[in-house]
């Protein structure tokens, strides 16, 4: 397996080039290959991908990636509906489950947010309209995403707007930096760098992808 540190990129052993930050594990590398950055339209989706990112703040995302089916099993696979009826007692049941980050916190902020997530569906129609109405425009974008432009990616317009947004509306854990990881995750930017092997397919994806509306 080869590495071109200074492009981002790691060579496979199928010999195709990915980003370098999966690091060649194979979990890691199926993420990458075939989710992150993959448009998603589905509320429940979204609504994990936003939680599982919150939980993220301060760890790894490798560590919540290993940890993901147990999240889903303390949290009713992130069916909001369900979630936003969870009580004490189900808090508890979270804290004592060695399978997911035990942080009081993290934990009330997903049944907190499911609530806020209800609220939003009923508003907008479903979270994914909400959420998609951040898309940047295409002009804003960089034309050749290198290595060099992409580790200045943390945040951006978009996501500092509806960072604020969301925590007008009560939402808590999405913070600028957590919002834009979220948006990388989701597909609502194409970060995977040029020379990447998933670059132009996600591309493609992103082109015929009907935004919610």
């Amino acid at each position: 397996m080869a590495s071109d540190d200074e492009m981002g990129l790691i060579q496979g052993d199928d010999g195709l080039y990915r980003c370098s930050w999966h690091g060649g594990l194979e979990d890691y590398r199926r993420y990458h290959d075939e989710e992150w950055g993959q448009p998603v339209g589905d509320d429940i989706r979204l609504f994990e991908k936003i939680c599982l990112e919150g939980f993220q703040a301060g760890l790894s995302w490798l560590t919540i990636l290993r940890k993901r089916e147990s999240f889903r099993a303390a949290f009713a696979g992130f069916d909001f509906e369900r979630v936003a009826a969870f009580t004490e007692e189900d808090v508890e049941r979270c804290l004592v489950d060695k399978g997911i980050v035990r942080h009081r916190k993290k934990i009330e902020s997903v049944i907190n947010n499911a609530k806020r997530a209800l609220e939003l569906r009923s508003e907008f129609g479903s979270l994914a309209a909400y959420i998609w109405r951040y898309e940047a425009a295409p002009d804003t974008r960089p034309e050749h995403l290198d290595y060099a432009v992409a580790r200045t990616f943390t945040t951006s317009p978009e996501s500092v707007a509806m960072s604020k947004d969301l925590k007008k509306r009560r939402w808590s854990f999405v913070g600028p930096t957590t919002i834009y990881a979220f948006m990388q995750s989701m597909g609502m930017v194409n970060d995977h760098l040029e020379g990447c092997c998933r670059r132009a397919p996600v591309e493609q994806a992103r082109a015929v992808f009907p935004r919610p509306k």
